[in-house]
Protein backbone atom coordinates (compact mmCIF):
# COMPACT_ATOMS: atom_id res chain seq x y z
CA UNK A 1 0.00 0.00 0.00
CA UNK A 2 1.21 3.49 -0.77
CA UNK A 3 2.89 5.34 2.05
CA UNK A 4 1.78 8.79 3.11
CA UNK A 5 4.06 11.40 1.59
CA UNK A 6 3.68 14.98 2.80
CA UNK A 7 5.53 16.69 -0.05
CA UNK A 8 2.96 15.66 -2.68
CA UNK A 9 -0.05 17.94 -2.96
CA UNK A 10 -3.46 16.40 -2.38
CA UNK A 11 -7.09 17.24 -2.94
CA UNK A 12 -9.21 17.87 0.13
CA UNK A 13 -12.95 17.64 0.69
CA UNK A 14 -14.78 18.58 3.90
CA UNK A 15 -18.23 17.97 5.29
CA UNK A 16 -19.11 20.23 8.19
CA UNK A 17 -21.74 20.07 10.93
CA UNK A 18 -22.59 16.41 10.48
CA UNK A 19 -25.23 15.44 13.06
CA UNK A 20 -23.18 12.58 14.48
CA UNK A 21 -20.49 12.17 17.09
CA UNK A 22 -16.87 12.22 15.94
CA UNK A 23 -16.09 8.91 17.63
CA UNK A 24 -18.67 7.08 15.49
CA UNK A 25 -17.27 8.58 12.29
CA UNK A 26 -13.67 7.71 13.22
CA UNK A 27 -14.53 4.02 13.31
CA UNK A 28 -15.47 4.20 9.62
CA UNK A 29 -12.54 6.40 8.65
CA UNK A 30 -10.11 3.85 10.07
CA UNK A 31 -11.40 1.33 7.54
CA UNK A 32 -10.56 3.38 4.44
CA UNK A 33 -7.36 5.14 5.50
CA UNK A 34 -4.58 4.26 3.02
CA UNK A 35 -6.91 2.36 0.65
CA UNK A 36 -7.36 3.13 -3.01
CA UNK A 37 -10.32 5.30 -3.94
CA UNK A 38 -12.23 2.48 -5.65
CA UNK A 39 -11.64 0.05 -2.79
CA UNK A 40 -12.63 2.65 -0.22
CA UNK A 41 -15.91 3.32 -2.04
CA UNK A 42 -16.68 -0.40 -2.10
CA UNK A 43 -16.06 -0.63 1.64
CA UNK A 44 -18.34 2.32 2.33
CA UNK A 45 -21.11 1.13 0.00
CA UNK A 46 -21.30 -2.22 1.79
CA UNK A 47 -20.79 -0.78 5.27
CA UNK A 48 -23.55 -1.23 7.83
CA UNK A 49 -22.86 1.90 9.90
CA UNK A 50 -24.81 5.10 9.31
CA UNK A 51 -21.59 7.11 9.31
CA UNK A 52 -20.54 5.31 6.10
CA UNK A 53 -23.06 7.36 4.12
CA UNK A 54 -21.62 10.71 5.17
CA UNK A 55 -18.05 9.51 4.68
CA UNK A 56 -18.92 8.20 1.21
CA UNK A 57 -20.34 11.61 0.26
CA UNK A 58 -17.15 13.32 1.38
CA UNK A 59 -14.93 10.81 -0.46
CA UNK A 60 -16.89 11.17 -3.71
CA UNK A 61 -16.56 14.95 -3.39
CA UNK A 62 -12.80 14.63 -2.98
CA UNK A 63 -12.56 12.35 -6.04
CA UNK A 64 -14.65 14.79 -8.07
CA UNK A 65 -12.46 17.69 -6.99
CA UNK A 66 -9.33 15.82 -8.05
CA UNK A 67 -10.81 14.96 -11.43
CA UNK A 68 -12.12 18.48 -12.08
CA UNK A 69 -9.20 20.52 -10.77
CA UNK A 70 -6.20 18.29 -11.58
CA UNK A 71 -7.55 15.85 -14.21
CA UNK A 72 -6.64 12.80 -12.13
CA UNK A 73 -8.77 9.66 -12.76
CA UNK A 74 -10.30 7.75 -9.89
CA UNK A 75 -8.12 4.65 -10.51
CA UNK A 76 -4.94 6.62 -9.67
CA UNK A 77 -6.15 8.06 -6.35
CA UNK A 78 -5.86 6.77 -2.80
CA UNK A 79 -7.03 8.05 0.60
CA UNK A 80 -3.96 9.81 1.97
CA UNK A 81 -5.53 11.23 5.13
CA UNK A 82 -8.93 11.26 6.78
CA UNK A 83 -10.01 12.50 10.17
CA UNK A 84 -13.03 13.77 12.07
CA UNK A 85 -13.08 16.79 14.40
CA UNK A 86 -15.68 17.60 17.01
CA UNK A 87 -18.16 20.32 16.14
CA UNK A 88 -20.52 22.37 18.28
CA UNK A 89 -22.83 20.51 20.63
CA UNK A 90 -26.53 21.31 20.54
CA UNK A 91 -27.88 21.41 24.08
CA UNK A 92 -31.46 20.46 24.75
CA UNK A 93 -33.34 19.30 27.82
CA UNK A 94 -36.15 16.94 28.73
CA UNK A 95 -38.63 17.78 31.53
CA UNK A 96 -38.33 15.43 34.50
CA UNK A 97 -40.17 14.96 37.76
CA UNK A 98 -40.26 17.55 40.57
CA UNK A 99 -39.39 20.46 38.29
CA UNK A 100 -36.05 19.08 37.17
CA UNK A 101 -34.63 18.93 33.62
CA UNK A 102 -32.64 16.14 31.97
CA UNK A 103 -29.69 17.15 29.78
CA UNK A 104 -29.62 16.20 26.08
CA UNK A 105 -26.37 16.82 24.15
CA UNK A 106 -26.62 16.43 20.38
CA UNK A 107 -23.06 16.22 19.09
CA UNK A 108 -21.81 17.24 15.64
CA UNK A 109 -18.53 16.75 13.80
CA UNK A 110 -16.52 17.88 10.76
CA UNK A 111 -15.23 15.21 8.31
CA UNK A 112 -12.09 15.85 6.24
CA UNK A 113 -10.72 13.50 3.55
CA UNK A 114 -7.59 14.07 1.47
CA UNK A 115 -6.87 12.05 -1.68
CA UNK A 116 -3.58 11.92 -3.56
CA UNK A 117 -2.26 10.40 -6.76
CA UNK A 118 -0.12 7.28 -6.77
CA UNK A 119 3.42 7.60 -8.06
CA UNK A 120 4.26 6.36 -11.57
CA UNK A 121 6.04 3.31 -10.14
CA UNK A 122 3.05 2.38 -7.99
CA UNK A 123 0.72 2.79 -10.95
CA UNK A 124 2.89 0.43 -13.05
CA UNK A 125 2.88 -2.15 -10.26
CA UNK A 126 -0.92 -1.97 -10.04
CA UNK A 127 -1.22 -2.42 -13.80
CA UNK A 128 1.03 -5.49 -13.67
CA UNK A 129 -1.04 -7.00 -10.88
CA UNK A 130 -4.23 -6.40 -12.83
CA UNK A 131 -2.72 -8.03 -15.94
CA UNK A 132 -1.68 -11.08 -13.93
CA UNK A 133 -5.15 -11.36 -12.43
CA UNK A 134 -6.79 -11.10 -15.86
CA UNK A 135 -4.43 -13.77 -17.29
CA UNK A 136 -5.22 -16.08 -14.40
CA UNK A 137 -8.94 -15.60 -14.94
CA UNK A 138 -8.56 -16.31 -18.68
CA UNK A 139 -6.59 -19.52 -17.99
CA UNK A 140 -9.13 -20.76 -15.48
CA UNK A 141 -11.97 -20.01 -17.90
CA UNK A 142 -10.24 -21.86 -20.75
CA UNK A 143 -9.52 -24.83 -18.47
CA UNK A 144 -13.15 -25.03 -17.38
CA UNK A 145 -14.35 -24.85 -20.99
CA UNK A 146 -12.00 -27.64 -22.08
CA UNK A 147 -13.09 -29.79 -19.16
CA UNK A 148 -16.75 -29.32 -20.06
CA UNK A 149 -16.11 -30.07 -23.74
CA UNK A 150 -14.28 -33.34 -22.92
CA UNK A 151 -17.13 -34.51 -20.73
CA UNK A 152 -15.90 -33.69 -17.29
CA UNK A 153 -12.11 -33.85 -17.73
CA UNK A 154 -10.25 -35.31 -14.78
CA UNK A 155 -13.42 -36.02 -12.87
CA UNK A 156 -14.69 -38.45 -15.50
CA UNK A 157 -11.37 -40.29 -15.38
CA UNK A 158 -11.54 -40.57 -11.63
CA UNK A 159 -15.07 -41.93 -11.80
CA UNK A 160 -14.04 -44.54 -14.39
CA UNK A 161 -11.09 -45.67 -12.24
CA UNK A 162 -13.29 -45.97 -9.17
CA UNK A 163 -15.75 -48.12 -11.10
CA UNK A 164 -12.97 -50.41 -12.33
CA UNK A 165 -11.53 -50.75 -8.83
CA UNK A 166 -14.88 -51.81 -7.36
CA UNK A 167 -14.86 -55.44 -6.07
CA UNK A 168 -16.23 -58.06 -8.45
CA UNK A 169 -18.11 -59.69 -5.63
CA UNK A 170 -20.66 -56.90 -5.72
CA UNK A 171 -21.49 -57.84 -9.32
CA UNK A 172 -21.86 -61.59 -8.56
CA UNK A 173 -24.16 -61.17 -5.58
CA UNK A 174 -27.72 -62.19 -6.34
CA UNK A 175 -30.59 -61.11 -4.22
CA UNK A 176 -33.39 -63.66 -3.80
CA UNK A 177 -36.63 -61.85 -4.15
CA UNK A 178 -39.83 -63.64 -3.27
CA UNK A 179 -42.92 -62.63 -5.14
CA UNK A 180 -45.84 -61.72 -2.98
CA UNK A 181 -48.25 -63.28 -5.48
CA UNK A 182 -46.67 -66.74 -5.09
CA UNK A 183 -47.14 -66.85 -1.33
CA UNK A 184 -50.34 -68.64 -0.41
CA UNK A 185 -52.22 -66.90 2.29
CA UNK A 186 -55.03 -68.78 4.00
CA UNK A 187 -57.98 -66.50 4.33
CA UNK A 188 -60.94 -67.40 6.50
CA UNK A 189 -64.36 -66.02 5.67
CA UNK A 190 -65.79 -63.32 7.89
CA UNK A 191 -68.86 -65.42 8.90
CA UNK A 192 -66.74 -68.25 10.34
CA UNK A 193 -64.71 -65.75 12.28
CA UNK A 194 -67.86 -64.23 13.79
CA UNK A 195 -69.21 -67.68 14.82
CA UNK A 196 -65.93 -68.59 16.47
CA UNK A 197 -65.85 -65.29 18.39
CA UNK A 198 -69.44 -65.87 19.64
CA UNK A 199 -68.59 -69.39 20.83
CA UNK A 200 -65.57 -68.11 22.70
CA UNK A 201 -67.68 -65.46 24.41
CA UNK A 202 -70.34 -68.07 25.49
CA UNK A 203 -67.72 -70.35 27.03
CA UNK A 204 -66.22 -67.42 28.87
CA UNK A 205 -69.60 -66.41 30.35
CA UNK A 206 -70.38 -70.01 31.42
CA UNK A 207 -67.02 -70.31 33.16
CA UNK A 208 -67.65 -67.00 34.96
CA UNK A 209 -71.09 -68.18 36.15
CA UNK A 210 -69.68 -71.49 37.42
CA UNK A 211 -66.97 -69.70 39.37
CA UNK A 212 -69.54 -67.37 40.96
CA UNK A 213 -71.74 -70.34 41.93
CA UNK A 214 -68.82 -72.17 43.52
CA UNK A 215 -67.92 -69.11 45.57
CA UNK A 216 -71.57 -68.65 46.77
CA UNK A 217 -72.11 -72.37 47.76
CA UNK A 218 -70.36 -72.28 51.16
CA UNK A 219 -72.19 -69.09 52.12
CA UNK A 220 -75.56 -70.69 51.33
CA UNK A 221 -74.67 -73.77 53.39
CA UNK A 222 -73.71 -71.63 56.38
CA UNK A 223 -76.98 -69.70 56.11
CA UNK A 224 -78.98 -72.96 56.09
CA UNK A 225 -77.20 -74.18 59.22
CA UNK A 226 -78.03 -70.95 61.04
CA UNK A 227 -81.69 -71.29 60.08
CA UNK A 228 -81.83 -74.92 61.35
CA UNK A 229 -80.27 -73.92 64.69
CA UNK A 230 -82.86 -71.18 65.17
CA UNK A 231 -85.69 -73.66 64.47
CA UNK A 232 -84.34 -76.16 67.02
CA UNK A 233 -84.09 -73.47 69.65
CA UNK A 234 -87.68 -72.40 69.05
CA UNK A 235 -88.90 -75.95 69.55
Amino acid sequence: MAALVTDRPGTVAKVRFVRMSASKVRVVLNLIRGKSATEALEILDFGERLAAREVAKCLRSAIANAGHNEDIPEEELFVAACFSDEGPTLKRFRPRARGRAGKIHKQTCHITIEVRRYTDEEILEQQKREELKSEGRAKRGAKNKSAKSTGGGDRSKRVAKSKQAAPEEAEDTVVDDTNVDDVAVEETPAEDVAVEEAAVEETATEEAQDSVAEEAAPEEAAAEEVVEEQETEDK
